[in-house]
């Protein structure tokens, strides 16, 4: 990842508070140049309302959200010249095609090239003449994507991007999003899909009843200093005898002879030897996933406050 310092989009103890307990309260966090930050939560959890924040749709009970050091909601206008949004609910005005709709967002932004356009319209299969009302929903989303990358804009907001795609086109968007990373893009995409934010994403904020309650470094959760394994013995006498003092044992199974360890990298090697003692059945890595980090670890935190780095 770029090493870059300049903070593009900064949220500092934002709050909407609908009331009855819905809205967001006091979330701060930075991103910075070349970043794709994801924002994972379940449905009203405030993805969507921090999103409206940054686009200036929204003006805040407290705190404030700035793009480019410009005022999110005081700059509305200015700052959407940096920006390519999907919105979560797309609502088309009242054109006949896609490509018209396309035609129309190129001449509001001064795009006369569409070479990069009609890439994107083949990579993810979309027919743009076809009549926009009567799109399905993946069709107006895929349209929508098109309008939102086709002007390489230097932000880009995406709400549940992947919406209504079949997991072939969503393995194309995956690839566009590394694309746009590639080429310098600053990224904040929520979404609900964990396989997508992995791929995809430097940093995931989640956000639970309102509160951003952790941001993850995913550099860090895929280079922990420790790997966890599953051992399965095929005799009971190698799970009985096996030298376990050298690592953290997390699991033993005695109906499946198996033993779920955790070792520190500088002891991989002598818990390798040691294993040689004994007839091994089964020996994998248990690979720590952002899914896993979600529904485990995190369940109590109420911080706040993150910064993506």
């Amino acid at each position: 990842m770029e090493n870059n310092d300049e903070v593009i989009i900064s949220i500092k103890n934002l709050t909407k508070d609908y009331g009855n307990g819905r809205g967001i309260f006091d979330i701060s966090f930075d991103v910075k140049k070349g970043v794709v930050f994801g924002y994972c939560g379940t449905n009203g959890s405030g993805k969507t309302t921090t999103l409206r924040h940054i686009m200036g749709f929204l003006k805040p009970d407290s705190g404030s959200v700035t793009v480019k050091g410009l005022d999110a909601w005081k700059n509305a206008e200015e700052i959407k010249k940096y920006i390519g949004y999907v919105p979560g609910e797309i609502a088309f005005p009242q054109v006949e095609s896609g490509s018209d709709f396309l035609k129309i967002q190129a001449e509001m932004i001064g795009l006369t090239d569409m070479s990069k356009a009609e890439r994107i319209i083949n990579a993810l299969q979309l027919d743009p003449t076809a009549n926009l009302r009567r799109m399905s929903k993946g069709m107006k989303q895929k349209t929508a994507l098109v309008a939102a990358f086709m002007h390489s804009p230097e932000i880009i907001i995406l709400d549940e991007p992947t919406t209504g795609l079949d997991p072939l086109m969503r393995d194309v968007f995956i690839n566009i999003i590394k694309a746009e990373k590639a080429r310098g893009a600053t990224i904040i995409m929520s979404n609900h899909m964990f396989d997508e934010l992995e791929e995809t994403c430097d940093y995931v904020g989640f956000i639970k009843d309102g509160h951003l309650i952790d941001v993850v470094d995913m550099e860090k959760l895929h280079n922990q200093p420790y790997r966890d394994y599953v051992v399965g013995f095929a005799d009971k006498k190698g799970f009985d005898e096996a030298d376990t003092s050298q690592v953290e044992v997390l699991n033993k199974d005695e109906n499946k002879l198996t033993i779920t360890v955790r070792v520190g990298l500088e002891k991989i090697n002598g818990m390798i030897r040691e294993l040689r003692k004994h007839n091994i059945k089964s020996f994998t890595e248990k690979h720590h996933t952002l899914e896993e980090y979600f529904m485990k670890d995190i369940g109590g935190k109420n911080d706040g406050s993150s910064s993506a780095k």
